[in-house]
């Protein structure tokens, strides 16, 4: 009886951490959509008209993006952190692929700065 249990809480599973990163990087992107995404996209030569829509929506709420946002990328990147150390993560699960850990951490980044062209272009 006790294999059953050790058996289910032994395994790490990176899920919430994707989940947070992945809610986090979304509510990044809706609050710098209304003023420093667009900058940032036309200093690079792309157009950003196709963010006129979700600029109408996410300048009201521009706070509580920003403050989703924050939480999120928190969250995962402490989920992150947590299922990597030596001892949470065994050797042949998801958490232990460097592809993984790269992609969550570029996501993470990427809401960071997300969340500064949010902040600094409002």
């Amino acid at each position: 009886m006790s294999d059953d249990g050790d058996a289910t809480s032994s395994p790490a599973r990176p899920t919430g951490a994707a989940l947070s990163t992945l809610g986090g990087l979304a509510a990044a992107f809706g609050a710098a959509s209304c003023c420093g995404l667009p900058l940032l996209l036309a200093s690079l030569g792309l157009g950003s008209a196709w963010l006129g829509g979700l600029a109408a929506f996410a300048a009201p709420n521009r706070v509580m993006l920003l403050t989703l946002g924050a939480i999120g990328l928190t969250v995962g990147g402490l989920l992150l952190w947590r299922a990597s150390r030596a001892s949470a993560c065994a050797p042949d699960s998801l958490c232990a692929k460097p592809a993984f850990r790269g992609g969550m951490i570029a996501g993470l980044l990427s809401g960071a700065g997300l969340l500064y062209l949010g902040v600094a272009y409002a």
